[in-house]
């Protein structure tokens, strides 16, 4: 439909529409940056939505109920935030848009989570959204299997771009979500055929409609312009059972001279083309004015929802006190009471029974302990269930038959199960965790980022975390993978050394709130290290002594998960020299990064030599090495400094240097003359 044609048949819903387009060109003209095309094609499509289908109320931006809108084109960012000023989201008030873009404000370049009432997550990386909406898909599903349809019973929306879908991991998520037959999952599809450098035909020829089709979903197809073709669409697709997606073919910066071509994606319209749009629009209005009768009626829009929120709140008032409590705690994302005492327990019989086994196993344990108390846990694993040990036995499988399931079987698609938990925890009322061999952070690496970006507590369980593997040889064996994720800002990385630490470790994470956790675990067995039960969580400390020096200390011993073994192997061996040795535990960088000076001092004093070992790369550890108090010349590093190979475990550990009298002989040098037998031993 055509602007005239558009302008003569729906009036009213065109000076809608071009409130949100104004708004946009305007912003991003402000900021001389932004993408003003994609608004302004997908601003009738945003219209029908908000006007006639998507369930919120602007008043209530959390309201548990409330539909889920996610733009994951979140290069068109102004659309959503233009939509959020129009309908009356208290914080963003036209003040914001003037300033989009700009140091400060709550209108970054793309959405970003938690800086805005009615984001929902942050996208800008394209296809996330879209994969992060498969998850939102799939709390509501369980959501409501668990408590109801008077509880939760809404849908998720998504606009994805060309972009979007040609990102891999569209299709890692489009297959999970027509596999799990998600059919309160609507995707629309802006299809402009316009990418950053040009028609979409330079670089795919992809039939989009048939991808879909193929994956399981319901496919329709609507003219991006005619309110009452999207409607129609709309509606088809809420009375599916499988999630649909709507080809929306809409025009690039609608309207504007710049509308079909690629210089319309990313940058301003310009003066002159601003002013010829408006007069195509009819928008006479000063930069940033929106006429009161049209945002009146866009606050209506706004206020719709307050009737179905107040029907939801009788309905929730209605339930057990009991069920109340519950549904609090787990959307609030509070712990049950029992988590502490539950790990203590288990800790208290590690400790007292000794096992050795691989913390990947140590980790199921956990699980088994905590998942029954922790009805929120959702669990799942990229086809590597056995190898993860993630599944416990009181889980279920989550699917269409069964909705009331906990355990999500992912297939071999990392990137999109990273992405889905992402949006299974932003929902709220679920704890994901899900599980992959280490070295395939790699393929789930944009999503983590995204965790930790927007502080969402997502766990994951990345099993098979060294040359300890063995056998399936350097392809799988991650040796540079621990570094990158603990150059991550606000990651814990927590790598246990036992059964007991992983307990710890799995406390930390199911109680945290902004920060996701990557739980490194063996495959191969270790012994118990934590023989003395503590009731306190030592790991919460990030490091701490596990063996005191016997005499004079000369050397501290620094490592992390299967190497604390050989640390105190190597302790042993030196001790028996005479040479007083300190083994410290390190399990989480991060946590002990915020320990205060005190605290870091008494656990790495200055003076003793200093080894580190970890069978992972060097790189980063030189903080511990040399600086909090040590010296270059007086620290030394026992691990990998490249490749692995393919071998058994043991062989490899031989073969890399990566043992206890390698370590021995690297303190003595570090000692040279300056050492004796200490005459107290």
């Amino acid at each position: 439909m055509d602007i005239a044609t558009l302008k003569e048949l729906h009036p009213d819903h065109f000076a809608r529409a071009s409130a949100i387009r104004a708004l946009a060109m305007d912003a991003v003209q402000a900021a001389n940056s932004g993408h003003p095309g994609m608004p302004m094609g997908m601003a009738d499509v945003a219209t029908v939505l908000f006007e006639k289908h998507l369930k919120f109320d602007a008043a209530a931006p959390d309201w548990p109920d409330r539909d889920r809108f996610i733009l994951s084109a979140g290069h068109g960012s102004m659309l959503l935030y233009a939509l959020l000023h129009l309908t009356g989201y208290e914080d963003m008030t036209i003040e914001q848009i003037k300033n989009f873009r700009q140091l400060g404000s709550i209108t970054a370049g793309h959405p970003e989570y938690g800086h805005a009432k009615g984001i929902e997550t942050t996208t800008g990386p394209l296809g996330q959204g879209l994969a992060n909406a498969v998850g939102f898909a799939m709390a509501e599903e369980s959501l409501r299997a668990r408590y109801g349809k008077k509880v939760c019973d809404h849908y998720t929306y998504a606009i994805a771009g060309d972009g979007c879908l040609m990102e891999g991991i569209s299709h890692e998520a489009i297959g999970l979500a027509g596999m799990q037959k998600l059919g309160k999952l609507i995707v629309l599809w802006d299809d402009n055929n316009i990418s950053i450098d040009g028609k979409v035909g330079l670089s795919d020829i992809t039939d989009q409609t048939k991808r879909f089709q193929a994956a399981g979903w319901q496919v329709v197809e609507c003219d991006g312009h005619d309110p009452e073709d999207i409607d129609r669409a709309l509606s088809q697709a809420k009375s599916s059972k499988k999630p649909s997606m709507i080809a929306c073919k809409t025009h690039i910066g609608f309207g504007s001279p710049k509308q079909d071509t690629a210089k319309a994606h990313g940058s301003p319209l310009g003066p002159d083309g601003i002013e010829a749009t408006r007069a195509t629009y009819g928008w006479p209005y000063a930069p940033f004015e929106i006429p009161v009768d049209i945002l009146s009626e866009w606050r209506t829009i706004g206020a719709r929802g307050s009737a179905d929120r107040a029907a939801w709140n009788d309905r929730y008032a209605e339930l057990s006190p009991n069920r109340q409590t519950e549904l609090h705690r787990v959307w609030t994302g509070a712990p049950p009471k029992k988590l502490t005492s539950t790990i203590r327990a288990l800790k208290k019989q590690i400790s007292e029974t000794n096992p050795k086994v691989a913390t990947r196993r140590s980790s199921e344990m956990v699980l088994e302990a905590v998942n029954p108390i922790m009805p929120e846990n959702i669990g799942g694993s990229a086809d590597l269930t056995g190898s993860n040990n993630t599944l416990t036995p009181d889980l279920g499988i989550f699917d269409q038959a069964n909705r009331k399931g906990r355990y999500v079987h992912y297939g071999i698609r990392e990137h999109g199960m990273a992405a889905a938990m992402n949006g299974l925890a932003l929902h709220g009322g679920i704890r994901p965790y899900g599980g992959t061999f280490l070295c395939f952070t790699d393929y789930a690496r944009g999503a983590m980022r995204l965790s930790s970006l927007m502080g969402v507590p997502v766990t994951y369980v990345m099993t098979h975390d060294s040359i300890g593997l063995g056998e399936d040889g350097p392809t799988h064996q991650p040796v540079e993978h621990i570094a990158m994720l603990r150059a991550s800002p606000n990651m814990n990385v927590f790598r246990p050394a036992d059964t007991v630490e992983t307990a710890e470790a799995w406390e930390l994470a199911l109680t945290s709130h902004k920060t996701p956790s990557t739980l490194v675990l063996t495959r191969q067995g270790l012994p118990t290290v934590r023989t003395e039960h503590k009731m306190r969580n030592l790991t919460a400390q990030g490091a701490y002594v596990l063996r005191e020096a016997e005499g004079k200390r000369q050397a501290l011993l620094i490592a992390t998960g299967s190497e604390i073994e050989i640390a105190l192997k190597a302790r042993d061996l030196l001790q028996a020299q005479g040479i007083g040795t300190r083994v410290v535990s390190m399990p989480c960088w991060e946590l002990f990064e915020e320990q205060d000076e005190a605290y870091r001092r008494k656990v790495l004093p200055a003076g003793p030599v200093r080894v580190a070992i970890e069978a992972g790369l060097r790189f980063g550890w030189d903080r511990w090495l040399f600086g909090e108090r040590g010296k270059r010349e007086k620290s030394g590093f026992i691990g990998m400094h490249g490749f692995g190979a393919s071998a058994p475990a043991p062989e490899l550990y031989e073969h890399f240097g990566i043992t206890a009298q390698a370590t021995a002989e690297k303190v003595k040098d570090l000692l040279g003359g300056n050492w004796a037998p200490d005459s107290r031993t």
